[in-house]
């Protein structure tokens, strides 16, 4: 500490003030960049990549097509030309599998998204006025009413097993997810100052919502759409499961689970292939949603 000068007393220079240019400094980094970049979110990133990487390859990364039969049937691990195998009726197990990751990364890319956007206008709807908003909350009491099961059963009664069933069926089951969360999330940034300061501006009850409130009130659903892919994994795998998913012999996760069955003891690798990618898929879904949950809560 040096002696005072002019009553002011000096010193070492604050901290700050050795650190790196404004320009570089004061940008406080998005949660959602930051948690992508933990341990636990770059696990789940790589085993989701890893995954989906094989489903786009599917077609190079398989020398047989995923119904073709052969007279090798519940060939073991190792046999030439086919490196998992094949199923009961002489298929090559790896085409199917990675045939079948193909199919549910579809279904589920489509599915989500339709059910987080159908939500959301809901959502909207019900925020306009109160009356749209008793409706909305009771469609929403009446799909939850339905377990997933039934609700999966019902749909594909009406349509028939497919694909559009089953995105249906996600879609569904998401709709009453997504809406309530963003109506809960824009009921408590009503209350915020900065949307009475908006009001008390001038800003008109539109622009109030979609520029100050939509934003702000949209953060949980980027870690809800995490969790939504999980859920749809385990809905799509269900339904193939149970025989009312993708007709057969399109591959699935699921329906190759399923067709495994009958032969867990003279043929286990016939599961391992189906059991280990979903598990794959399902914990790195969960560890980037996980990873999401506990960065925006700080």
């Amino acid at each position: 500490m040096t002696a005072p000068t002019d009553g002011v007393i000096t010193g070492p220079p604050p901290p700050s003030a050795t650190r790196e240019p404004a320009g570089r400094r004061g940008r406080p980094r998005h949660p959602y960049r930051s948690a992508l970049t933990t341990a636990r979110a770059r696990t789940g990133l790589a085993l989701v990549g890893v995954v989906v990487l094989a489903g786009l390859l599917a077609p190079l990364l398989s020398a047989h097509g995923p119904t073709g039969q052969s007279a090798q049937s519940l060939a073991p691990f190792g046999t030439p030309g086919h490196p998992l195998g094949t199923d009961d009726l002489g298929r090559d197990l790896l085409s199917r599998l990675l045939y079948g990751i193909r199919a549910d990364l579809g279904i589920i890319a489509a599915a989500v998204p339709l059910g987080a956007v159908l939500g959301c206008l809901a959502a909207l709807l019900a925020a306009s006025h109160p009356v749209a908003d008793t409706i909305v909350q009771r469609v929403f009491d009446l799909v939850l009413a339905f377990p997933g099961l039934i609700l999966a059963l019902a749909v594909t009664a009406i349509l028939g097993p497919g694909r559009t069933p089953v995105v249906l069926v996600i879609a569904l089951a998401e709709i009453p997810v997504f809406g309530r969360l963003l109506r809960g999330s824009v009921l408590v940034q009503r209350e915020r100052e900065y949307v009475t300061a908006a009001r008390v501006g001038g800003s008109s009850g539109r622009r109030v919502l979609f520029r100050h409130i939509l934003p702000n009130a949209a953060d949980p659903l980027i870690v809800q759409i995490a969790v939504s892919l999980t859920v749809a994994v385990f809905i799509e795998g269900a339904m193939s499961f149970l025989g009312v998913g993708v007709r057969p012999p399109e591959p699935t996760l699921g329906a190759v689970l399923s067709q495994s069955l009958p032969y867990l003891s003279e043929a286990p690798h016939f599961a391992a292939g189906p059991l280990i990618t979903v598990t794959a898929l399902v914990l790195g879904l969960s560890l980037i949603a996980e990873a999401l949950n506990r960065e925006t809560r700080r």
